[in-house]
């Protein structure tokens, strides 16, 4: 039986939140559904599609939960697919990191994101890889949210194409050559980056969605 992974991207959905620094999530997946000549298909709690690699099966979620109740959906599936923690991946944004680091893990905390914080109460475990990926943090203080939840600049979006490949290329091997040395390849040095002082209206390590 081949085997079967979940590959949740974490975002918001409708119009206002499309290509915002907080749904790198869903243009992840975006870039690769479009590789990959498939579409997603609205299903329950998310969109969904499904790729192939290598006689592996990959299904790809966009919640439809909006961040804050992503667990929901990744709860579902998980049952729905009958799946391993081991075969769950996410993909969500970082203010800690700089724009365009990506960070791999096998397990570990939220680091005070409210959709990863979410799966991991739902699913009562942090056994499961993540995929962090930096959006930098050049906001002034109190300006948090606007960033977050902001554009992405031309010059972001220009990245953003190469960035996907590598962390396409990434999930593959986890499948093919396990976590530990896919960890190696897809992890990139973090450079120094500076760290804005949080304002009154900014939440625990910055993160920060619309409550819906």
């Amino acid at each position: 039986m081949a085997a079967t992974y979940l590959v949740v991207g974490l975002g918001n959905i409708g119009a206002e939140y499309a290509n915002t620094r907080h749904n790198m999530g869903f243009m992840i997946l975006d870039a690769w559904a479009q590789a990959s000549n498939v579409l997603f298909k609205t299903d329950r709690y998310g969109d969904v599609a499904e790729v192939s690699f290598k006689g592996r099966w990959f299904v790809l979620l966009k919640p439809s939960t909006y961040m804050n109740l992503s667990g929901k959906a990744v709860r579902y599936w998980m049952q729905q697919l009958n799946l391993p923690l081991e075969n769950l991946i996410v993909i969500s944004d970082d203010l800690a990191l700089p724009f365009g680091t990506v960070r791999m893990r096998a397990n570990g905390s939220s680091g005070g994101h409210n959709g990863l914080e979410n799966i991991t109460q739902l699913l009562e475990s942090d056994k499961w890889a993540r995929i962090r990926v930096g959006i930098g943090n050049e906001f002034a203080r109190g300006g948090q949210v606007d960033y977050v939840l902001g554009a992405l600049s031309k010059e972001e979006m220009d990245q953003v194409p190469a960035l996907a490949a590598k962390i396409i290329q990434g999930i593959k091997d986890v499948s093919t050559i396990g976590i530990a040395r896919a960890m190696n390849t897809i992890n990139t040095r973090q450079k120094a980056q500076k760290q804005e002082p949080k304002g009154p209206n900014d939440e625990k390590n910055g993160i920060y969605t619309p409550e819906m």
